[in-house]
C-alpha cells in the first residue's frame, strides 16, 4: 500500500475506532469517537498537519470525528440496496480502503464532505472559538432568489450564514495531509481528487435563505444569508458522481491522471475517479473486502439494485415471515409524555440465498 494511502487508512482507523485500532468501524457509535484526546494520543499514525491540529486545535479534531461519523452513516444509507452496502465489518472494510475502486472513491469523498460539513456547522452553532458566522461585509453577493410578492423588496445580508470556507480549509488540512514520501504517487493523486470532489459537493451548492421583516406581515425588508445544503443532498449528489465515475491511469510523468478509453473527456473537479475495477461483491471474499449478499433482504418486485435478481446475483431468493415489535396505539398525555403499546407485526421478507 502506498504511503499517502497509509496516512488516510490510518486516519479511518483512528477516527472510527480510537479504542481499538484493529477493530475499526464497530466503535463508530462509541462515545470514545467523540473524544479528541483518544484520537490525538495516536498521532504517530498521523501526518504533520494532522498532528499539528491535534496539538493546537483539539476541538477541531472533535468535529473531524463527528464529520467522519456523518460520512459513515450517509455511505451506509446511500449503499443500503447495493451489493456492497458500506459494511461496518472491520476486517472487510479495511480491504476496501486498500483498493482504488469506485467504492473507495465514494468513501473518501463522503468522508471529506462530512468533515467539511460538521466543522462548518459547528462554526454556525458557536461551538468553535476559531470561527463563527460567515463574514459578508466585503462581498458583493448575487441577488437572492425572489419569492412571490417580493419583487423590488429591499434586502441585506444578515442572520448567520455558514462559513463554509473555514470548514473547507480545515477538512483539506486534515484529510489531505500527506507524508513526505510518495512523490509521483498516482494513488495519492486519486485520493486527493476524490477528497476535493467531496468538499466541493458541499461548498459549490450553497443556497440563499431570506426572512421578511415589516409591519402586519409585510415584506418591506428581507435579511438574507447563505446556508449549506442538507447532508442528504450531498450524499445524493456524490452517489450520482459514483454512478458516473471515471476510470483513470497515471500519465508517463507520474503527476497526471488520464481517463481510460477513447474519446473520453477528462473528469472535472467534482467527478469521482478510480483506477481498478470493483469485485462483483456477490460472494464473501476477505481478500477483496466482500461480505457477499447471502442473507441480504431484497425486493422481489423491484428492477433496480434493490431487486432480488441483481442483489442476489442470480442465485435466487427465499421468502420468510418474521414477527416484529413496533410502537402502536400511541397517546399523548398532558404534559408532555407520549405513551405507546407494543404491537406484533408479521412481515414478509425476501432473502438472498
Amino acid at each position: 500500500m502506498l504511503p499517502s494511502s497509509r496516512t488516510q487508512l490510518g486516519l479511518f482507523f483512528i477516527l472510527l475506532c480510537p479504542a481499538n485500532i484493529i477493530g475499526l468501524w464497530w466503535a463508530v457509535g462509541s462515545p470514545l469517537v467523540m473524544d479528541p484526546n483518544s484520537i490525538c494520543r495516536k498521532t504517530k499514525r498521523l501526518a504533520g498537519k494532522q498532528a499539528e491540529l491535534c496539538q493546537l486545535e483539539p476541538e477541531i479534531v472533535q468535529e473531524v470525528a463527528k464529520g467522519t461519523k456523518l460520512g459513515v452513516r450517509e455511505c451506509q444509507y446511500q449503499f443500503r440496496f447495493r451489493r456492497w452496502n458500506c459494511t461496518s465489518h472491520s476486517k472487510y472494510f479495511g480491504k476496501i480502503l486498500q483498493q482504488d475502486i469506485r467504492e473507495t472513491a465514494f468513501v473518501y469523498a463522503i468522508t471529506a464532505a462530512g468533515v467539511s460539513h460538521a466543522i462548518t456547522q459547528a462554526c454556525s452553532m458557536g461551538e468553535l472559538l476559531q470561527c463563527g458566522c460567515e463574514l459578508t461585509r466585503s462581498r458583493a453577493p448575487p441577488l437572492p432568489t425572489m419569492g412571490p410578492g417580493t419583487e423590488g423588496t429591499a434586502w441585506e445580508w444578515g442572520g448567520c450564514g455558514d462559513d463554509v470556507q473555514f470548514g473547507y480549509e480545515k477538512s483539506q488540512q486534515f484529510m489531505d495531509a500527506k507524508s513526505k514520501k510518495g512523490k509521483n504517487d498516482i494513488r495519492a493523486l486519486i485520493d486527493l481528487h476524490n477528497n476535493e470532489a467531496g468538499r466541493l459537493a458541499v461548498r459549490s451548492y450553497m443556497r440563499t435563505e431570506c426572512k421578511c421583516h415589516g409591519l402586519s406581515g409585510s415584506c418591506t425588508l428581507r435579511t438574507c444569508w447563505r446556508k449549506m445544503p442538507h447532508f442528504r443532498e450531498v450524499g445524493d449528489r456524490l452517489l450520482e458522481r459514483f454512478n458516473g465515475a471515471f476510470k483513470v491511469m497515471g500519465g508517463n510523468d507520474g503527476k497526471t491522471l488520464i481517463p481510460v478509453g477513447d474519446n473520453i473527456k477528462p473528469p472535472d473537479k467534482q467527478d469521482l475517479i478510480y483506477s481498478a475495477d470493483s469485485p462483483d461483491f456477490c460472494s464473501a471474499n476477505r481478500k477483496t473486502g466482500s461480505l457477499g449478499t447471502r442473507g441480504r433482504v431484497c425486493n422481489s418486485t423491484a428492477m433496480d439494485t434493490s431487486g432480488c435478481d441483481l442483489l442476489c446475483c442470480g442465485r435466487g431468493h427465499r421468502d420468510e415471515t418474521v414477527v416484529l415489535e413496533e410502537n402502536c396505539l400511541c397517546r399523548f398525555h398532558w404534559c408532555c409524555v407520549v405513551q405507546c403499546r407494543k404491537c406484533s407485526v408479521r412481515q414478509e421478507l425476501s432473502l438472498c440465498v
